[in-house]
């Protein structure tokens, strides 16, 4: 089964389009570094909850939007590998010249790697 990365993030509402374009230019290096899909799903229905939430995981304030997003990976040791060479990759770098800042606070951003156990398909 396939191994996955999660990331939920603040992104201020009014930036929604920077984090796009920023999205599909850092998506393709995960791509290029064997990565079988990225996903970014821009907040619709986040509900608050009562004792806690996607909301409050990050932080988010009146004018910023939850985004999720994952990317799936076809084992951990392609993960490990592609999250290696990203790193030190300079396109990764939002204060290099020519790169773009981040649309968001990167600060808040909460993400980690998970081994899938169940996979459901219609």
């Amino acid at each position: 089964m396939s191994y996955i990365d999660g990331f939920v993030i603040a992104v201020p509402t009014a930036n929604k389009q920077k984090f796009i374009e920023h999205a599909r230019q850092l998506d393709t290096i995960f791509i290029e570094l064997g990565a079988i899909r990225v996903i970014e799903a821009w907040g619709d229905d986040v509900p608050d909850g009562k004792v806690t939430d996607f909301r409050r995981a990050v932080q988010a304030k009146a004018e910023e939007t939850v985004v999720f997003s994952w990317v799936e990976w076809p084992d951990k040791a392609t993960r490990d590998a592609g999250m290696k060479k990203m790193m030190e990759d300079p396109r990764m770098d939002p204060t290099a010249p020519g790169n773009p800042p981040m649309p968001f606070d990167g600060k808040r951003m909460i993400f980690g790697g998970f081994e899938q156990v169940v996979e459901v398909k219609a």
